[in-house]
């Protein structure tokens, strides 16, 4: 039974969903899920959690995000990105340093408004289903943190930039790149995403959907997942003692914890299988999210 996390290098012109319905069939597995959506344009990191591993999902998505996006200055579109329809095109000449100036404006906490094109429900629709029809729906501003934006280099075709997000969840990048554009007053969207990091992994730590294909068919894909308490390899280990405290930890009950310094561990048996995620506190140990297999 396949058990892990498997980080994809997502292709253009996939859903984040697509990913997950591929790998549910190549590992056999009916429990798959992925961390932080991708607009079918974009590539990159994708951790996807496949088996019990799903169960660390809603930890991960709450992850900070890194993207290098393209900027593409003087169009306006209705997705925000360049495969919508135009709706404007204006000329535009910025210098290096109007464009850094108007970049040093979106640094730090931000109110974004959601794009149309998006899969946030407003009364039950997606938003995306409502644009598509032509409709056009209040939305309330989020906010949303940049922790870093930069630009990289100058490009020789002007009006096509490379930046370098660093956000929190939650941000739309082109949105990002159309508010910037109406910054400049020249308008702008984003002409490509690629995510460069995901809860903690990167592009080095993933694969490509064919050779997770090329491994399966070796027999060989489980060799590809990482055991699930990979995502928590930040926090310390705490090992029990015994198998009375590891039997009250599968019972889901806390345990007498005085000599543990406050915060969250990963909680391992004796035998260094790892049980769950846990959280000392008030001299007691309690279990935050567990993983064994029953």
């Amino acid at each position: 039974m396949a058990n892990g996390i498997i980080i994809i290098d997502k292709p253009a012109g996939w859903t984040s969903m697509d990913v997950c319905a591929k790998l549910r069939g190549m590992f056999h597995e009916k429990r798959v899920g992925h961390a932080g959506t991708l607009d079918p344009m974009a590539t990159g990191v994708l951790p996807v959690f496949i088996g019990r591993a799903t169960r660390a999902v809603e930890f991960a998505a709450d992850s900070d995000k890194e993207y290098i996006a393209g900027l593409k200055l003087g169009v306006v579109t209705n997705t925000q990105d360049t495969t919508g329809e135009v709706l404007e095109e204006r000329e535009c000449s910025v210098t290096r340093t109007e464009l850094e100036a108007a970049l040093s404006r979106f640094i730090g906490d931000i109110e974004q408004t959601p794009p149309m094109y998006s899969a946030i429900k407003i009364n039950g629709k997606k938003l995306y289903e409502l644009a598509r029809k032509g409709r056009e729906v209040e939305r309330k501003p989020r906010s949303v943190t940049i922790h870093e934006l930069e630009l990289l280099g100058w490009p020789a075709a002007w009006e096509d930039f490379q930046l370098r997000v660093r956000c929190s969840k939650g941000t739309y990048v082109r949105t990002l790149c159309h508010d910037i554009g109406q910054a400049l007053g020249c308008g702008g969207c984003m002409s490509s995403l690629r995510r460069t990091k995901a809860a903690g992994f990167t592009l080095e730590d993933s694969v490509t959907l064919e050779a997770v294909q090329e491994a399966v068919d070796r027999g060989e894909g489980e060799s590809l997942l990482l055991p699930v308490d990979a995502y928590f390899a930040g926090l310390p280990m705490l090992v029990l003692k015994n198998t009375e405290a590891e039997k009250k930890i599968r019972n889901g009950a806390a345990l007498a914890a005085r000599d543990v310094p406050e915060g969250e561990y990963r909680v391992y048996g004796a035998d260094k299988t790892f049980l769950a995620l846990g959280k000392a506190a008030d001299g007691r140990l309690t279990t935050v999210k567990s993983f064994f297999q029953v």
